[in-house]
């Protein structure tokens, strides 16, 4: 008999855990799911597997014996950092119902900055009837810094969409419709060449505050930002710098250093920002159960993991 799959999460609410354990039980009918709480000390110990969400690295450490972590959130920045080491091969989630939802964020965003909708919300509240000229999608680049699963879903919509893309990672890679970038030159380059900039990079070492004032005051004067990879990968104090300044013209926020965003920060009365809640890319959980169960099912099966996290880079 397979051995208990232990769910490890920290959660606000006990219903966030139950329609998690719900999704997961429905896609995975053969296996025995319990969340850690509910395991006996004899089942911590057999565990080979980890379905977690944010867990407690205590709980963790507490299953001694693990092959492997399921994660099922895409971004892992804050398990890799948090697990004790040498921890189990870990696998983040790759579901193309985040890639499809995110890539719809950026096009709808997009299209927020492309057709002026901030200078329109201005003119409403100053009561200015002051249209503007119609920007073409087709005159317009857009930049984006990360082109993993979910960055390439991205230069599809915004390529089908009529946009000028382009895109930059660490490594070069060749995407079809997408004028790519790789390195510092290259970084410069982009930014320098796009109306506006959408970052989805993953937190790492290397890219925490990869965006400070260096790289902003390098993008096209007038230029956007949108941020929908995480908030420590742009340095806050450099971007009000560049916003206060005239240089940037807005700025799409759905992601910040602290979150839930504090009362007392800049951004949340900043003429040029739009602050979200972090809702650019939810997870949905029976899609992402399902993409679990899967790999699951073909570990059970023949031992292949699926795609493990480099924990030496992040991602």
């Amino acid at each position: 008999m397979p051995s208990t799959v232990a769910f490890v999460a920290r959660v606000d609410h006990a219903s966030d855990e139950e329609a998690w354990l719900s999704a997961l039980r429905a896609a995975m009918p053969e296996e025995t799911i319990l969340p850690f709480h509910a395991m006996s000390a004899e089942e911590r110990n057999a565990a080979k597997l980890a379905i977690v969400a944010n867990p407690d690295p205590a709980d963790i450490k507490a299953l001694p014996n693990l092959e492997w972590i399921h994660s099922l959130w895409a971004g892992v920045e804050r398990l890799v950092a948090e697990l004790p080491q040498p921890a189990p091969p870990i696998a983040r989630l790759i579901d193309p119902e985040l890639s499809r939802v995110m890539a719809e964020a950026v096009l709808a965003w997009t299209y927020y900055l492309q057709r002026d909708m901030p200078f329109y919300r201005h003119s409403q509240e100053q009561k200015e009837w002051a249209p503007r000229p119609y920007r073409q999608p087709g005159e317009m680049t857009v930049g984006i810094l990360g082109l993993g699963v979910l960055g390439q879903a991205a230069a599809d919509r915004l390529t089908a969409a009529g946009f000028g893309v382009k895109g930059w990672s660490r490594s070069q890679k060749e995407i079809a419709g997408v004028e790519t970038f790789s390195g510092e030159d290259g970084l410069f380059d982009m930014l320098a060449s796009s109306d506006i900039v959408v970052c989805l990079l993953p937190l790492t070492a290397e890219t925490r505050g990869l965006i400070s004032a260096t790289r902003l005051f390098r993008m096209k004067k007038g230029a956007a930002l949108i941020n929908f990879g995480r908030g420590p990968v742009i340095v806050e104090a450099d971007l009000l710098a560049a916003l206060d300044s005239g240089y940037l013209s807005h700025c799409v926020l759905d992601v910040f250093d602290n979150e839930p965003l504090p009362q007392g920060s800049s951004f949340w009365s900043h003429p040029k920002v739009t602050v979200l809640p972090h809702i650019s890319g939810p997870t949905t959980q029976q899609s992402a159960a399902s993409v679990v169960s899967a790999n699951v099912e073909r570990w059970r099966k023949d031992g292949r993991l699926p795609t493990t996290v480099d924990l030496d880079r992040g991602y």
